[in-house]
This record gives C-alpha cells, sequence and structure tokens, in this order.
C-alpha cells in the first residue's frame, strides 16, 4: 500500500498547493500575467469532463499513433541489437553511429519528415520509432552481451549451433533488458507523438495542444497534457505487467 499511498499523498498535496496559488492569484501575481492563464486544478477538472468528447477522439488518434511507432520501434530495435551482438564488426562500426544519433535532436528533423512523407500517418510513426529505437537497441543490446558465459559454452558442448544458442539462451536471459528498454521508451513515445502532431496533422491530443494555446484555453491545454500523462502511464504499466509474465525470474526489490 505504500508503493501507492505514498505517491497519491504527494500527488494530492501538490495539487493542494496548486489549486491554492490559482485561486489566490500567487502564480499570476510572480509571472506577472493574467490570472485566467493560470487554471486551477478545478478548472482543468471541469475541463476534463466538459471536454470528454473532444478529448476522446483526439486522444484515441494519438493511442493509434504510438501503439504502431512503438511497435515498429520493438521490432526494428529489437532485431538490430541481435544483428550487432552476432557481428563484432557491424557492432564496431555502428554502435557510434547509433549513440551519436542521438545527438540529433528529432523535434529539429519532424519538419523534414513531414515533407518527405507527407501529412497523413507516416511521419509521426517514423518520429515516434526514431525517439523509441535508442533505448529499445541500447538495452536489447546489453542484454545479449550480459548472459553468463557459461550458458553459451554449455550449449557448445551440447552441440548446439549458434541460433539455438541465439535463440534458446541468450535471447530469453535477455528479456529482462529488452523489457527495461521498452517500458522506457514507451512513456518517450508520447512524447514523440506530440512532436510529430505539433509538426503537422489536423487531429490528436498535440494539435489539440495547439489549438487551445492558440485559443488561449489553458485549461483544455492542462486536460489533454494530463490525457497523455495517463497514457504514458498505462503504457508502462502494461508493459511491467508483460515483464512480470515473460520474465518471472528476474528479481525485484522489495519495498521498504
Amino acid at each position: 500500500m505504500r508503493r501507492v499511498l505514498l505517491p497519491l499523498a504527494v500527488v494530492l498535496g501538490l495539487l493542494g498547493l496548486w489549486q491554492l496559488a490559482a485561486s489566490w492569484d500567487v502564480i499570476a501575481d510572480a509571472l506577472s500575467i493574467e490570472p485566467f492563464l493560470v487554471p486551477a486544478p478545478s478548472d482543468v477538472a471541469d475541463s476534463l469532463w466538459t471536454d470528454r468528447e473532444l478529448l476522446a477522439e483526439n486522444a484515441w488518434v494519438t493511442v493509434q499513433e504510438v501503439v504502431l511507432g512503438f511497435a515498429i520501434a520493438l521490432v526494428a530495435g529489437s532485431a538490430f541489437a541481435i544483428v550487432l551482438h552476432l557481428s563484432d564488426v557491424l557492432r564496431r562500426a555502428l554502435y557510434p553511429l547509433l549513440v551519436a544519433s542521438q545527438t540529433v535532436p528529432v523535434i529539429a528533423i519532424a519538419p523534414i519528415l513531414v515533407v518527405w512523407l507527407g501529412f497523413g500517418l507516416g511521419p509521426k510513426l517514423a518520429i515516434i520509432a526514431l525517439i523509441c529505437f535508442f533505448p529499445i537497441t541500447v538495452n536489447a543490446l546489453d542484454g545479449l552481451r550480459s548472459v553468463d558465459p557459461e550458458l553459451p559454452r554449455m550449449m557448445r558442448t551440447l552441440d548446439a549451433s549458434r541460433i539455438q544458442t541465439l535463440l534458446r539462451v541468450e535471447v530469453p536471459s535477455s528479456l529482462p533488458f529488452l523489457l527495461s528498454g521498452a517500458k522506457i521508451a514507451a512513456v518517450i513515445s508520447v512524447i514523440g507523438a506530440v512532436f510529430g502532431e505539433w509538426s503537422g496533422a489536423d487531429e490528436g491530443l498535440g494539435h489539440l495542444i495547439l489549438v487551445a494555446q492558440g485559443q488561449v484555453q489553458t485549461a483544455r491545454v492542462f486536460a489533454a497534457v494530463a490525457v497523455l500523462s495517463v497514457l504514458a502511464i498505462l503504457l508502462f504499466g502494461g508493459l511491467a505487467l508483460v515483464e512480470r509474465r515473460l520474465a518471472w525470474w528476474r528479481p525485484r526489490p522489495t519495498a521498504r
């Protein structure tokens, strides 16, 4: 219960302080802006209910983009990690480039992807996949390379082929690492979806945020952000459940 109650108490405390600060115009006075630009949590909650249909329609679009983009990154990242693991030459040649690719801000190349791929689903999936690809690949590769060396040696004594060793020993042993990377990627995939929709879209929560900002509907902006946060938490929680089923042998920290 402490894992739930302590974070919940912190969130409720912060919301309470936010409500008081917004009601007394503390934040608005500190930033020298109009009070209506600083919605209270009660205003955000009201927007969540009043705009529920609008939020739900755009959230469904974003969910589809996130799930498809994440799936592409998961498949591509896992396959690329296996290729790098099997080939020392490719690993030495491509791993530094993989790391260097993270120095390029995705939000900077997002408009270029829109020009290349159009305003449809393609550029959104590409942006999400690019953001998710790195943590999945790196964690999967670390998992493949962290296998107990005695296990592959034992497989060789049993006359197992390289592929058999990979599929029966190395891939199962790397699952906890892969799923850890997938959980990180699932959270940031929502950010990628927003970047993609900001670059060019006519629907989705990212597009809704831009429209609400232009109309100075700050409560709706915060409501859309809250929905995005819930989506990321649900994705993380879903992968945590998958991890418990697939990597059940992994030791877990105990609550103190």
